[in-house]
């Protein structure tokens, strides 16, 4: 197979609390996010870290954790995973942000280069 049949490959990452994982691990898997090509036809893979965010809301914000105006700092988890496919990152983002509790969802999309 040439090197641009194949499809390619993003690295999801979001920030989210510890409580809302499992939902928004749901969504993106549902999605097609955590699918390794191959022979092992792995699925749902994902690496997670525990952490802590910090943000301020704004004037006119309606935060799920704190109030505007007062500094914030959260307990939250890293998740990253695997999208094979320009399309199933874009759906995967998608479905992130309908799962997510915060107004604004800090995530992150990385394109893999195949070396």
């Amino acid at each position: 197979m040439s090197l641009s049949a194949v499809p390619a490959r993003y690295k999801l990452v979001f920030f989210v609390p510890p409580t809302a994982l499992p939902q928004c691990k749901s969504a993106i898997f549902a999605a097609g996010a955590g699918k390794y090509p191959g022979k092992g036809n792995y699925t749902e893979c994902c690496f997670t870290t525990p952490g802590f965010g910090q943000f301020r809301p704004g004037p006119g914000t309606n935060p799920n954790v704190g109030e505007p105006g007062k500094l914030e700092e959260v307990g939250e988890v890293r998740c990253e995973t695997l999208c094979v496919g320009e399309d199933v990152v874009s759906e995967a983002v998608a479905a992130l942000k309908k799962a997510h509790p915060y107004e604004e969802p800090a995530y992150e999309v990385y394109r893999i280069e195949d070396f």
